[in-house]
């Protein structure tokens, strides 16, 4: 069976905050998750994997203008290595695109060597370094940058995933 991505909503919270402390060391707290649902324009979706009714993992992203930033791609332990982030990253990319966004940012800790290896995979460069950015346990971020191709005058520049690039 195939994977399905969705909108987050307000249901979704508890299984959200408990992807995201079991992932991170220094998680977001469930009222940041809920902010982005009260409003916030961020892209928040949710990804499943049946038969499982539970959420899989989770992307967020946001855009301002032609620039964007990814801000969170998690996905629950048991779920892991079967391509759910990149797929959730794939749709987000395309999204992003599709809203006119030329570059699209991340930071990553230096030694998340699974989350490098997904955001090389997908195109995105390293192009900075913030110092002591983490703080549990203190680790540098590595800031990437992915440059999108965008649909112009109704026509893709070019054809296939962004997995493909």
């Amino acid at each position: 069976m195939n994977a399905f991505l969705r909108p987050a909503v307000e249901a979704d919270l508890n299984q959200i905050v408990q992807i995201e402390r079991t992932s991170f060391a220094d998680p977001w707290t469930e009222e940041s998750f809920r902010r982005l649902l009260g409003g916030h324009p961020a892209i928040f979706q949710v990804i499943g994997y049946p038969p499982d009714t539970r959420i899989a993992g989770y992307v967020i992203a946001f855009s301002v203008g032609e620039d964007a930033e990814l801000l969170n791609v998690a996905v629950e332990s048991k779920f892991r290595g079967r391509g759910l982030a990149g797929q959730m990253l794939d749709a987000v990319l395309i999204e992003l695109s599709g809203r006119g966004v030329r570059t699209a940012f991340l930071e990553v800790r230096e030694s998340n060597a699974a989350a490098l290896a997904l955001y090389g995979s997908r195109g995105f460069t390293e192009i900075g370094r913030r110092r002591n950015y983490y703080r549990r346990p203190i680790e540098d971020a590595l800031v990437m940058r992915r440059v999108l191709e965008i649909a112009e005058g109704g026509e893709e520049k070019s054809a296939g995933s962004f997995a493909d690039r």
